[in-house]
């Protein structure tokens, strides 16, 4: 009896510590974070956070991410399990039935027919001695680090994905209604002009050349109606909600252009998912190495069982029908044909293509940073440039105003006029939009984190 409670005590002590080891294999990180809604206050748009929100808890693509997370984590806890002992209930009833006399020596059994009652519970481990489980379950938890990180990529993607969609829209929004009006006024302008045609104040080519330009506003019209309808579709499959009716916005004046870096070093590339992930992919397979150099020692496994052995149910649980065996069982490959061999080197390759990648992500990250400060940058100066035009062409609109209103120009001279703001004010629209843009290629480019912290680095 002394063994059995010996076995039992350890598998009291194993319990406790799968309990505990559980506990800390636990994750339940708060997945709004990826979002970093703090970052998002910089553009003022309640509407959008809105959105945000309501992504991160229906989008399909996200769903999906955190599902592939959860199977990692029990992939991690199936690899733990394989470090403790197996336990197993293996019950067996029988009738045996001899057809022949048994001869033990001077002692004869003649033949017999018996029923037999067998109860054991089994154990076996496999003793960690060189720690090659240890480190199967340490590369398992490396990828479910690299999971994750494809996670928050998914986050990052997805987020700003809805937000350039979001001010895309409002851009279209905004355009489609100052080509509205452009389309109006050229159609004034035609008229106009086939009233001096019929007066013979001009050739029949103006007025073909307006009637031509009017016929450009409508096509550019109607695509950028197209434009919208796309734009509204994207953003109801990216929120995850067919059913949306309507995708509500902000308007274009409302729009604020938050506050952007004037350089950033190539530090701020280090919070990037896809570097982690290289980072822990190298961790991985330094990790395997070592598991392949492990298969080539000797293995332990010890096994015991407990239970009770009886010819007669009622009797089972009797003292004298107490079973117990415990035992070592060490076991080494001689010859494997050159498979461990093989597995080696191959864990080996896989480490230095795993630090190739690691050198590409680096390139690529840098580059990344380094074309979205350009593109923002770009954008600034061209937004700068298009406004100034923009205040030259209202200041010139104003101009023509006064001027006919002491009879210097026609109102054909002044609705051309205004003709030339709304074409002015189109390459100032989209020059706003394409600067918040660049903020979000920014937040994107160095990892979904907020740029702010990385002034300290300029």
């Amino acid at each position: 009896m002394k063994i059995l409670k010996i076995l039992l005590i350890l598998l009291f002590l194993f319990t406790q510590f799968v309990i505990t080891e559980a506990k800390e294999q636990k994750i339940t990180p708060n997945k709004l974070e990826y979002i970093n809604i703090d970052w998002w206050n910089k553009f003022s748009d309640e509407q959008l956070k809105d959105y945000l929100i309501f992504a991160f808890e229906n989008n399909k693509d996200l769903k999906i991410a955190t599902a592939a997370t959860n199977q990692a984590q029990q992939v991690v806890k199936m690899a733990f399990a394989d470090q403790l002992p197996q336990l197993s209930l293996s019950a067996n009833i029988s009738r045996e039935f001899t057809s022949s006399t048994t001869r033990f020596g001077d002692v004869i059994i003649p033949d017999y027919s018996q029923s037999r009652f067998l109860l054991p519970v089994s154990m076996t481990y496999e003793l960690d001695i060189w720690g090659e489980n240890y480190l199967k379950t340490k590369s398992v938890k490396q990828k479910l680090e690299m999971i994750k990180q494809e996670e928050r990529a998914s986050y990052i993607s997805i987020t700003t994905a809805l937000a350039s969609n979001y001010f895309n829209l409002i851009k279209a929004d905004k355009l489609i209604e100052n080509q509205e009006k452009l389309v109006s006024i050229q159609e004034e302008i035609v008229k106009k002009y086939e009233e001096k045609y019929a007066g013979g104040l001009c050739s029949k080519k103006d007025v073909l050349s307006k009637k031509q330009l009017l016929t450009l506003y409508k096509e550019e019209l109607n695509n950028l109606k197209e434009k919208q309808d796309i734009l509204e579709n994207q953003l109801k499959v990216i929120l995850g909600d067919r059913n949306l009716a309507e995708i509500k916005r902000s308007s274009y004046e409302d729009v604020k252009i938050p506050e952007l870096p004037v350089d950033i070093k190539t530090e701020a590339i280090q919070n990037r998912p896809d570097l982690i992930k290289t980072e822990n992919y190298i961790k991985k397979i330094g990790i395997d190495v070592k598991v392949a150099r492990r298969e080539f020692l000797p293995k332990f496994l010890v096994f015991g069982q407990v239970g009770f052995n009886a010819y007669q149910l009622s009797k089972i649980f009797t003292p004298h029908t107490f079973l117990s065996n415990a035992g070592i069982a060490p076991y080494f490959d001689i010859f494997a044909g050159g498979r461990k061999i093989a597995i080696l080197k191959y864990q080996k390759q896989e480490y230095e293509k795993a630090l190739q990648i690691y050198e590409k992500t680096i390139l690529t990250s840098i580059q990344e940073v380094n074309d979205a400060m350009m593109n923002s940058k770009t954008a600034q100066k061209n937004y700068q440039i298009s406004s100034e035009r923009f205040d030259l062409e209202k200041e010139k609109y104003d101009l023509s105003i006064q001027q006919y209103d002491i009879g210097a120009i026609s109102q054909l001279d002044k609705m051309e006029a205004m003709e030339d703001v709304l074409l002015s004010e189109k390459s100032n629209i989209s020059n706003k939009i394409d600067t918040i843009i660049s903020a979000i290629n920014i937040y994107k480019a160095i990892g979904g984190v907020d740029y702010k912290p990385y002034e300290e680095l300029l």
